[in-house]
């Protein structure tokens, strides 16, 4: 097999600080031993997929007309769909002159640009909520990763924390977005995917 498209589909893992976020570093060690293997490979990286923000990401408390951030509300954040990835990934599989890594970005926002299109879809305000620093939500996984019952698992609650960490301390920011690489295409934004979940609630 000449080629190879690692599961990588995450925010750029390469800069994060040593055990500050378990997955990412995982993917970083496979990222080492494949640049050692004789083979080619193109990582796809996408930030946090948008499909997650209305959903699994606890950063939007709908209910509660609040949108959580950490340490800067001002933060760049960078997120894609599953399907734009998929996009992208399956063009990647069929360029012999790929790069190692491929960045794209569907939407690049912050918290506040969040909270406003919030407010300007819902007709509500949505307000910001310091959650704290990202210092202290780093801690905080650290802390309940000791007390989980299986801190093996895949994805559990600390691990949400860490992504959020490396996102919002700007370590995992994507600096090299390349979403032209396969010709203009039409992204899918944070607003997209918040319209569509407040039109099925």
């Amino acid at each position: 097999m000449p080629r190879f498209i690692p599961s990588d589909y995450s925010a750029d893992y390469r800069s994060i600080a040593p055990g500050s976020n378990r997955n990412f570093e995982i993917r970083r060690e496979f990222a080492a031993e494949v640049d050692a293997a004789p083979i080619q490979a193109t990582s796809i990286l996408n930030g946090m997929f948008t499909d997650l923000i209305a959903s699994e990401a606890p950063m939007i408390l709908f209910d509660r007309r609040r949108v959580l951030f950490w340490s800067s509300a001002d933060q760049i954040l960078d997120f894609t769909t599953k399907d734009d990835v998929a996009r992208v990934t399956a063009l990647a599989a069929l360029d012999d002159t790929a790069p190692r890594v491929i960045e794209i970005a569907g939407a690049q926002v912050t918290a506040r640009d969040i909270a406003r299109t919030l407010t300007e879809l819902t007709g509500t305000p949505f307000k910001l909520q310091w959650a704290g620093t990202t210092g202290t939500l780093s801690v905080m996984s650290k802390v309940v990763k000791r007390l989980s019952k299986n801190p093996d698992e895949t994805f559990p609650a600390w691990q949400g924390m860490q992504y959020f960490v490396s996102m919002f301390s700007g370590h995992a920011q994507l600096l090299h977005v390349d979403n032209d690489r396969y010709g203009t295409h039409t992204w899918t934004t944070v607003r997209d995917v918040l319209e569509e979940h407040l039109a099925g609630a």
